[in-house]
């Protein structure tokens, strides 16, 4: 994962590549290296088998022990991970402006673990938590505020620490093996890439199924003390390791680029733009860049890079003497390409909503059957049958459906990234309509069992009945969730790859808001008149059915909203090199790389584009043939 920068990375690569060569001379040679690998796949690790073995059951320990309603225990999980999923954003721009990657993981660490300790210590000190007594009944006292303080203060300070590990994790790792004089540096590199992702998924299975079945089990004291433990170990072995890693310098967030470029190019509102058929020197130029001129959409951003005063704006060397009053080409052209990107990427937050449905589930679960034999299986576990059907689907994806599919097409076969975008909001869809058929069956066999006014009775139904929404969640993440992360990271310069790793999360941040604007909305209304709530904590007499019916509308909704979104934005840069690679007379490879390097700025611009090196006779795509190069990139939608 890349650095993420103030300005594009192509701007301080001399100063990237000095640092590489001091943090590796000879006098610096232990540093980084293999010998950091265990620490940081272990701190990782432990952290993801800590948070995530907290949350399947923490509904439970908010209406049993905080005798909480189901309603609003979920809308402070849902804050909760509204928290946790936009701390990372935040976390990796103080790291990269302030902290450094290694300060900002290790006190994410500490955070997280004295949140899990704060935690465990309401289990153990019975005055943090209302009075024991019998769930729903009449002589359940709720929390006090100061109650509420302490709990909702554990919870803050783990997305805290959530906001240090996560986005800086896989970052740091990888500086380790920057090592520009080691020839085995891709090979070792892949290696700690795979050893750090198949550490994190058995740390989640482990965490749906062990940390789970602790709970309960063993009860909460135990439940909560174990994932404790695991960040404290977490914590001290990242901090052994310190004298071994490499710590790059700080150099700045991309976020400030993209910020520099609204700021200026609002303070210059009131510029007129030079005419569109002007050649360069209007605009500032980045040292080194192929942008000579930045595009037509979003014209009045390109404010934001006009020269006004060569004297007064530019330095000797080059660069902006004030880049809160000055901006490149580059940053202009980063910020339209986000803006772009932005309605397909607002119809993956229904989707994020539906996979963060994880609190009514437990609740279906916990009054159903769930023996198999003698053994009983948790109700936080079901969130395991989502985690394998995604793992199944991108093995199988990868290692059967498309060899099998290219060797019947006879030539690779790929499904596209918004193909598998589009896809994923199917399967969201088809999650949440069999969610609420299977959730009216259970209630109308409750009903017919006599457990109208007992919601903690168990039903003779099957919990397993819950399975196929659970597999059909999977599939949707597999897909939307993976397809989306790839098509940004494809559609955006490289500059811009830290961005594409912080938008799902910010996607899942915002889901997680509107999740509890739904809830409330739907509890307000319908409990009106003394009704029964459709989210009311009495799973028999409430009607989670009908919940699921609305999400599976607004699923549908946000389908054909992604098939406009997609058809607005017009085909991928992936897309656009297929289809010149089909043609009858095909691309010589280093045409071919030429065509990459060129969709890799910004396909579908008008202009702005300055590419040396095409070949004298030019490139055949789509049948059409530039004798000096393609200047408009628009040439390649054709």
């Amino acid at each position: 994962m890349d650095e993420k920068m103030e300005q594009p990375i192509s701007d301080q690569r001399e100063n990237m590549d000095q640092q590489q060569l001091q943090l590796h001379s000879p006098k610096r040679r232990r540093k980084g290296g293999i010998i950091t690998m265990p620490f940081i796949i272990a701190n990782e690790a432990f952290e993801k088998l800590a948070s995530f073995g907290l949350v399947p059951n923490m509904i439970l320990y908010l209406m049993r022990e905080y005798h909480i309603e189901a309603a609003k225990g979920s809308n402070i999980l849902f804050f909760w991970s509204a928290a946790t999923n936009f701390m990372p954003s935040l976390g990796s721009f103080i790291a990269d402006s302030y902290l450094g990657k290694y300060l900002a993981i290790g006190l994410g660490s500490i955070f997280s673990f004295m949140g899990m300790l704060l935690l465990w210590i309401t289990t153990m000190v019975p005055q943090f938590r209302p009075p024991s007594c019998v769930q729903f009944s009449s002589s359940c006292k709720p929390a006090s505020s100061s109650q509420m303080a302490i709990l909702l203060s554990s919870f803050a300070l783990m997305s805290i620490g959530a906001g240090g590990i996560r986005p800086c994790s896989l970052a740091f790792g990888a500086d380790q093996f920057n090592r520009r004089d080691d020839p085995n540096k891709d090979r070792v590199l892949e290696s700690f890439f795979g050893w750090y992702y198949a550490s994190a998924a058995v740390s989640v299975i482990l965490a749906f199924t062990g940390i789970v079945y602790i709970q309960d089990h063993l009860g909460w004291k135990v439940g909560f003390a174990v994932p404790a433990i695991l960040m404290f170990l977490s914590a001290i072995l990242f901090l052994l390791a310190s004298p071994f890693y490499v710590k790059l310098k700080i150099t700045g967030s991309l976020f400030t680029g993209l910020v520099q470029v609204i700021v200026v190019s609002f303070k210059n509102r009131k510029l007129s733009l030079p005419p569109r058929d002007s050649s360069g020197g209007w605009y500032h130029q980045k040292k080194g860049s192929e942008l000579i001129l930045p595009t037509d959409n979003l014209r009045c951003l390109n404010k934001a890079c006009i020269i006004r005063n060569p004297d007064q704006d530019i330095s000797p060397d080059g660069s902006a003497l004030n880049p809160w009053s000055l901006c490149t080409i580059d940053q202009v052209e980063e910020l339209k390409v986000l803006i772009r990107v932005m309605p397909l990427w607002s119809t993956g937050i229904i989707m994020s909503l539906i996979v963060s449905q994880n609190t009514f589930p437990i609740l279906q679960a916990n009054s159903m059957n769930r023996h198999i034999g003698s053994f009983e299986y948790p109700a936080g576990s079901f969130a395991l049958f989502t985690v394998g059907s995604l793992f199944i689907w991108v093995f199988f994806y990868e290692r059967a459906i498309l060899p099998l599919a290219s060797k019947i097409v006879g030539k690779p076969v790929r499904l596209g990234t918004k193909l598998r975008m589009g896809m994923g909001l199917f399967f969201s869809c088809m999650s949440m309509v069999t969610s609420g058929y299977v959730e009216s069956i259970r209630r109308r066999k409750a009903v017919r069992e006599g457990f109208i006014n007992n919601p903690q009775g168990v039903l003779s139904m099957s919990a397993f009945w819950l399975v196929p929404q659970h597999c059909f969640t999977g599939l949707a993440e597999a897909m939307n969730a993976i397809g989306q992360t790839e098509f940004y990271y494809n559609e955006f310069p490289k500059s811009m790859s830290s961005i594409a790793s912080s938008l799902f999360g910010l996607g899942m941040a915002l889901a997680s808001l509107l999740a509890t604007v739904i809830i409330s909305t739907i509890d307000n209304a319908t409990s009106k008149g003394g009704k029964e709530s459709w989210v009311s904590n009495n799973i028999n007499k409430a009607h989670y059915d009908y919940y699921y019916w609305l999400l599976a509308i607004m699923c549908f909704v946000n389908l054909l909203y992604f098939f406009v979104c997609s058809w607005a934005y017009g085909p991928c840069k992936k897309q656009v090199v297929m289809d010149a690679r089909n043609e009858p007379n095909g691309l010589k490879d280093e045409e071919e790389q030429d065509l990459i390097t060129l969709g890799n700025k910004f396909v579908d611009e008008e202009n702005g584009l300055k590419v040396n090196g095409l070949k004298e006779n030019g490139l055949k795509v789509n049948g059409l043939k530039e004798e000096e190069g393609l200047p408009k990139s628009k040439d390649l939608n054709a």
